[in-house]
């Protein structure tokens, strides 16, 4: 198979040290520099990217283009290539919702074939090799997959349905990220009352992860009647503390959902979800 040229839209941290790994297997990775800040063009400058003045060009000469950028931008990016008529593969790569990204794909068909992307972990570099789930047309997803071969970026084919990989990244985030800011909150209010180090050592007694525990989820639902209220009155103090109590009022209206499952020892989890999305 040729070394294709690939196009990067647009090289932040993540998307620099992507192309760079591409850029193994790949021709040319080119750039775009009209309009970006010299951060961009040292950055993409440190990676070896190539440099092209225009769009027009990038998307003309670009048998692969691949998208990642922050989300606001996912549907201009997109919109600009479907202008130009991008005929190639396009790489939705970007942290968007599975809705959002049948729409790209819809706006960017016939001419382009749509492969969706997330990338769960951290750029690939200093050791570090994060996934790049992929999900679309076979024949795209193996040129993808051959495109990261040997290098840092690992890549994971979930299906042919464009979404999956989107909805992934996605689910993942959802816990990843907003756990960070539940630990933020957590140890802002302990810190507020001198007990911050002792929050810590109990919490060091227990290192794994509930979202490796998905069934615990049943036994969550079951609590949520006296749970609601607890985290209620928590945000409580996290407001009297001057910290914002919006996280875990939102929880709190989450569990109410499960009130009806009252120390249900029988629920299951497809119980407990189901009753979570269908109160």
């Amino acid at each position: 198979m040729d070394q294709p040229t690939v196009g990067i839209l647009h090289p932040g941290s993540m998307g620099a040290a992507v192309a760079a790994c591409a850029a193994t297997n790949a021709a040319a990775v080119l750039w775009c520099e009209t309009g970006r800040s010299t951060a961009s063009k040292e950055r993409a400058a440190r990676f070896g990217l190539a440099p092209v003045a225009e769009l027009a060009e990038l998307l003309g000469r670009s048998d692969i283009v691949i998208s990642l950028c922050p989300p606001a931008a996912a549907e201009g990016l997109a919109r600009a290539a479907a202008v130009h008529r991008f005929a190639g593969v396009y790489v939705e790569a970007n942290a968007i919702s599975p809705v959002r990204t049948k729409s790209i794909a819809a706006l960017l068909a016939p001419a382009a074939t749509v492969v969706d992307g997330g990338v769960v972990g951290s750029p690939p570099a200093d050791g570090k090799a994060p996934t790049l789930y992929l999900s679309g047309p076979a024949d795209a997803t193996v040129r993808i997959e051959a495109l990261f071969a040997d290098t840092a970026v690992q890549t994971s084919v979930l299906g042919a349905e464009v979404g999956k990989a989107s909805a992934l990244k996605l689910s993942y985030a959802s816990f990843q990220k907003t756990s960070r800011v539940l630990v933020a909150l957590a140890v802002g209010m302990a810190r507020e009352h001198g007990v911050d180090q002792e929050l810590i050592e109990i919490a060091s007694k227990r290192t794994d992860s509930y979202l490796s525990e998905p069934q615990y989820v049943a036994k969550t639902a079951a609590r949520a009647w006296r749970w609601g209220p607890e985290l209620e009155e928590a945000a409580d103090a996290l407001a009297a503390a001057g910290l914002p109590p919006e996280m875990l009022r939102a929880a709190a209206s989450t569990l109410a959902r499960w009130n009806d499952a009252k120390d249900d020892s029988e629920l299951t989890l497809t119980n407990a979800l189901d009753r979570l999305a269908h109160p």
